[in-house]
């Protein structure tokens, strides 16, 4: 394996200025950093990554943990964080957390023993105090992603959750209905947290006839919820909180030989990719997945440039798309 002395030797300089062409740390003139990179080439020199990060105290790469990257929305992240790191010239390094507490501590223990200069971290609902403790360390900046949690140090970027659901509830509610199941899911989760408090504030003051909200973790008690509002026969339109929930849900009612929307209006969160072409096609309020991934990066390259200023909040605005699973239901009257 060739060394800097042979590239110095071959392109006739100094040792140090082969390594100012290489880490760009001092102006080198231009036939000088040819003849350099011209003796690279020639010799096959390559840099020893780990050396050089310690020189500089930077890797140029940063860690991701999400709790599925094959989710739509958080697969739109992952591709958000990963365009925008490029664009800064850095290498992502990406781990999944699968909802698990241990996973999560595991992969963040790991990402930081690479020396990545920062992290971005779409929380499980119940994090260890490592994690915690990671948050608001000296170390590599924290960016949480997604999932908004009240009092983090740290900077955080997601969606206006509550109020989009509010919006979407009181288009229903325009619509003339007034019983719904909303598949709320793991309420642990800030994000399906606000979302169920927007739904509430809809309903605020109006009178939803037996709407019913399924909570937990578990698909199986979830499925049996809905099969049991299903059977009832009251309820008009069922909201999924997720894309995950909104899976169970079609699949409970795809069971039950409940018709979308013949026999009950349909909408969900985060939906499908191309949900325009499903039959029917599913309303659905889309995140801003891809920006918001993006703009975690940006936040932590502000971050490490002014590591003293204080932690800040950035939500962005999700689209309401209405289609044919909620627009095409027809009350009937008993």
């Amino acid at each position: 394996m060739a060394t800097i002395v042979e590239v110095a030797r071959l392109a006739r300089v100094s040792t140090s200025t082969v390594s100012h062409v290489l880490n760009d740390t001092r102006n080198v003139e231009p036939a000088t950093r040819k003849k350099v990179l011209d003796a690279i080439e020639k010799t096959g020199y390559r840099q020893d990554a780990v050396a050089r990060a310690m020189r500089r105290s930077k890797t140029d790469s940063i860690g991701l943990v999400v709790s599925d990257a094959g989710e739509p929305a958080f697969a739109e992240m992952v591709h958000g964080v990963e365009h925008a790191a490029a664009v800064q010239g850095l290498t992502l390094v990406l781990a999944n957390s699968s909802e698990d507490t241990d996973r999560e501590t595991r992969a963040v223990r790991t990402l930081l023993a690479r020396r990545v200069d920062g992290l971005i971290l779409a929380r499980c609902p119940v994090s260890s105090t490592e994690v915690e403790e990671t948050m608001s360390s000296q170390g590599p900046p924290v960016v949480l992603l997604d999932r908004v949690f009240d009092g983090a140090p740290c900077d955080q970027v997601g969606a206006d959750n509550r109020e989009s659901m509010r919006r979407l509830s009181a288009h229903l509610l325009d619509r003339g209905h007034r019983s719904f199941v909303v598949v709320a899911g793991d309420t642990r989760v800030p994000t399906l947290i606000e979302r169920l408090a927007g739904f509430r504030d809809a309903v605020l003051g109006i009178e939803a006839e037996s709407s019913v909200v399924l909570e937990g973790t578990d698909n199986d008690t979830i499925k049996r919820g809905l099969r049991h509002a299903l059977a009832d026969g009251r309820s008009t339109c069922v909201i999924a909180a997720s894309s995950p929930l909104a899976v169970a849900a079609l699949e409970c009612m795809r069971d039950a030989e409940v018709s979308v929307p013949r026999d009950i209006a349909f909408a969900t969160f985060d939906g499908f990719n191309h949900s325009d072409l499903f039959q029917p096609s599913i309303t659905t309020v889309r995140q801003p997945a891809f920006e918001m991934g993006a703009a975690a990066v940006g936040m932590l390259m502000e971050r490490l440039a002014a590591p003293q200023t204080s932690p800040r909040i950035t939500r962005l605005q999700q689209r309401l798309e209405l289609r044919s699973s909620s627009e095409g239901y027809v009350f009937r009257r008993p």
